[in-house]
């Protein structure tokens, strides 16, 4: 059984480590902002495209979206570009932490590397908060919902930022151990992001590349999002989309535990290298 000592000591380590990266991060307050800036340019052109669609032809709709609630989808995939910053930061502060040279100070203490994974997490989480609650709003006023769909999201997007944390601990290992694996990594991300559905709905694309995205678990983790939005009933979501809330509760533990497994074995065997 874990002691109240233990978890004291585990909660400082995490309340240290964000305490750090949100005074880091905000030393650079441009970068911030364009942090905030760049996923609505991201979803800009989506936007544009599937206003057209919906006002040259009244009756389409894409499955459950059409003229009356596609901007919900849009705003959710700024707030899920949002979250994406946080597999984005996890290389990004290690390798700051390496040209600093404090990181092997850090991985040498005693420091649990589930500690490190939510100190990142909860930076981001704390960075994007301003801009993600105004969208959220914004979510409500054009689609409204009742206040049990609202915490059932906030678990959702919770669930989605500790999947991206470990994506991103997965990837920052490599990012100071092996350069050449970390880009592909990136990349392979990124190709990932593409066919998730999440700027454009899954009956826009060409039914091979929608036999793609079937094979991507991202997409079904996000189509519960929305969906849970859009149904605006919990019970009748998880009944629905069981396989969907499946896939979310499996890899929100599978992946932060496989990140820190991953980060343990590469930094044994390779330890930081470009010192």
């Amino acid at each position: 059984m874990i002691s109240s000592k233990t978890i004291k000591k585990n909660l400082f380590q995490i309340y240290a480590l964000t305490e750090k990266n949100i005074k880091l991060n905000l030393r650079f307050k441009y970068q911030v902002i364009i942090s905030y800036i760049t996923p609505i340019l991201s979803i800009l052109m989506p936007l544009i495209i599937l206003e057209q669609f919906f006002q040259f032809s009244e009756r389409f709709n894409f499955s459950v979206w059409n003229e009356n609630n596609y901007l919900v989808f849009q705003f959710m995939a700024y707030q899920v570009l949002l979250l994406k910053r946080v597999i984005q930061e996890f290389p990004t502060q290690l390798r700051i932490e390496k040209f600093w040279k404090t990181l092997p100070i850090i991985i040498i203490a005693p420091f649990n590397r589930f500690n490190l994974l939510l100190g990142i997490f909860f930076t981001q989480l704390i960075l994007i908060s301003i801009p993600f609650i105004i969208f959220s709003i914004l979510c409500y006023i054009y689609y409204p919902v009742s206040f049990l769909t609202v915490i059932f999201i906030i678990i959702i997007f919770f669930l989605i930022a500790l999947i991206f944390s470990g994506i991103g601990l997965l990837i920052g290992i490599f990012a100071i151990s092996n350069e050449n694996v970390w880009k592909a990594l990136s990349f392979i991300v990124s190709l990932i992001f593409w066919v998730s559905c999440v700027t454009y709905p899954f009956d826009i694309f060409p039914e091979f590349i929608q036999q793609i995205i079937n094979l991507n678990p991202l997409y079904y983790i996000f189509d519960l999002l929305r969906l849970a939005w859009i149904y605006n009933d919990v019970l009748l979501t998880i009944t629905l989309l069981s396989q969907n809330f499946i896939i979310l509760i499996a890899f929100s533990i599978i992946l932060p535990c496989l990140g820190v497994v991953i980060f343990n074995l590469i930094y044994k065997k390779y330890g930081i290298v470009g010192y």
